[in-house]
């Protein structure tokens, strides 16, 4: 049974920082992608940033220079340094084995 679990969630102000950590389980050392998505109420959910084994990364245009992925993804861990938060960062995040297997999600709410 494969999971994804994330942790690092949480209430911040603007301009503030949040790390956001994601762990995989199971047989899935196949799938060579991970990445973070959100999902904001109202809004369908949207990439913020994958990472591949092969070190290829891709960011969403709305938190290149302010968001940095990192992880091991034959250690199935990935995760999300999420600095100069804004409130329209404020979603539900996402961990993603290849957009197929999902986490649960954590909160990110951005608000003074």
């Amino acid at each position: 049974q494969v999971q994804l679990v994330e942790s690092g969630g949480g209430l911040v102000q603007p301009g503030g920082s949040l790390r956001l950590s994601c762990a995989a389980s199971g047989s899935i050392f196949s799938l060579n992608r991970m990445g973070w998505y959100r999902q904001a109420p109202g809004k369908e959910r949207e990439l913020v940033a994958t990472i591949t084994s092969g070190g290829s990364i891709n960011y969403a245009d709305s938190v290149k220079g302010r968001f940095t992925i990192s992880g091991d993804i034959a250690k199935n861990t990935v995760y999300l340094q999420m600095n100069s938060l804004k409130p329209e960062d404020t979603a539900v995040y996402y961990c993603s084995k290849a957009g197929i297997f999902w986490g649960q999600g954590t909160q990110v709410t951005v608000s003074s």
